[in-house]
């Protein structure tokens, strides 16, 4: 997996308790060091013999446990462990982590982990429960922390309710955790990210847009924040929550993101051109509305601004990452396009596959061939391509090293 090799697995008190059986057995199935440690609500949900018997470690429940030395498991229970997972986390305990509260072991050891010990929660409970506007203060205040999010994903919820809360299943966290442990392969880069739709104003209350949720371009950005970069994020109109680590800069229109990446590509290392640019806008726009009447309605359309092949053409660019959404013949318009473009690497999907999904399938297209990257969600996707372009630039730093030692010895 990664040079981590011990987490500490919390369970509180859900229904997908259950759920986390079955991480606790990826995790050691994988090489990696299992203590699980539960809230007393949790064992009224799945025993401590259960998680016992996956990992061979006794389970955690007293604050005050007689088997730890001077009866401080809160502290031994996190030293030496490269991550605490919280998986249920539920709404009561993602409050007391946000407040600092200590009232079970499991809080007060989140509480009391080394700075260099991650912590990852995995959010499950009722979708009421979710938008209420305290959970949603909550977890704006962990991602300030620091503290990292997996999920939650959309779908039905135990309640017999569908809607956003559900935990994600256990193959998903197992990826999420995989790829946050790995080394800070963009550490001291900086990363600038645009994501979403943009929007054309047509009249006061018309515009033209596309359906781009956004969710693949903050994925990104939570993904080079993970591995260390710098990031800012310009957005055009989205309904997410923005990262809180990086640098957000809201636009509406093309010309509107084409004027703020002029003002922050000189002092970035990668541009990934996440979002959807609208690409034609009207040639006017009217301050009112235009009165409905039965007669035709004519608008003509100029082209938007193309914002990634002016990056590229850059006399010093930086690495630049196109997406292609395509309906059909992928790798023959993905590839054309890049090679148009000029781009280093490209990503390319499907529309039917992608838009407004929590899932999707890339394939990658840069100089060393084509890579396809398996349907998962866009969070895991996200990771693959960040590691992905931190090689890439990895080889590109040894070429050039490689060159210029050569040139140093033709001189």
């Amino acid at each position: 997996m990664t040079d981590a090799r011990k987490i500490v697995l919390g369970v509180t008190g859900g229904i997908a308790a259950y759920k986390a059986a079955e991480l606790a057995r990826l995790f050691v199935k994988n090489g990696i060091e299992v203590q699980v440690v539960m809230t007393l609500a949790a064992t009224g949900f799945v025993t401590p013999a259960t998680f016992q018997a996956l990992t061979g470690k006794p389970v955690f429940t007293d604050i005050l446990d007689a088997s730890v030395p001077n009866r401080m498991a809160h502290i031994e229970l996190t030293r030496n462990t490269d991550a605490i997972v919280i998986a249920p986390a539920t709404a009561d305990f993602i409050a007391k982590l946000t407040h600092g509260a200590a009232d079970n072991l499991l809080a007060a050891l989140c509480l009391a982990r080394p700075t260099e010990c991650l912590l990852l929660v995995a959010p499950a409970m009722n979708r009421e429960m979710w938008d209420n506007p305290a959970t949603q203060r909550n977890i704006t205040q962990l991602e300030r922390d620091g503290i990292a999010l997996i999920g939650p994903a959309s779908g039905d919820q135990a309640c017999g309710e569908t809607g956003l809360g559900r935990m994600f299943e256990p193959e998903q966290i197992f990826d999420e955790v995989r790829a946050r442990l790995q080394p800070l392969s963009l550490a001291g880069k900086h990363v600038l990210v645009t994501a979403g739709p943009t929007f054309e104003t047509i009249d006061a209350v018309r515009g033209i847009t596309n359906r781009s949720s956004g969710k693949m371009g903050y994925a990104v950005v939570r993904a080079a924040l993970a591995a260390g970069a710098q990031v800012t994020l310009i957005s055009g109109p989205t309904a997410l929550a923005a990262p809180a680590a990086a640098r957000i800069e809201q636009v509406t229109s093309a010309d509107e993101m084409f004027a703020t990446v002029k003002n922050h590509l000189q002092h970035a290392d990668i541009f990934i051109s996440v979002a959807a640019v609208t690409d034609y806008r009207p040639e006017q726009s009217v301050d009112g509305k235009i009165k409905k009447s039965k007669d035709t309605l004519n608008l003509k359309l100029v082209p938007t601004p193309d914002i990634l092949a002016w990056a590229a053409a850059q006399s010093r660019p930086p690495f630049c990452v196109g997406f292609a959404a395509e309906t059909e013949n992928l790798h023959q318009n993905a590839q054309e396009k890049r090679r148009r473009k000029k781009l280093p690497l490209l990503a390319a999907n499907l529309v039917q596959t992608a838009i407004g999904a929590d899932d999707n399938e890339l394939v990658l297209f840069d100089d060393l061939g084509v890579h396809k990257l398996a349907r998962a969600p866009k969070t895991v996707l996200a990771q693959q391509l960040i590691a992905h372009i931190a090689t890439l630039m990895e080889l590109d730093t040894s070429r050039s090293e490689t060159a210029a030692r050569r040139e140093q010895r033709l001189h």
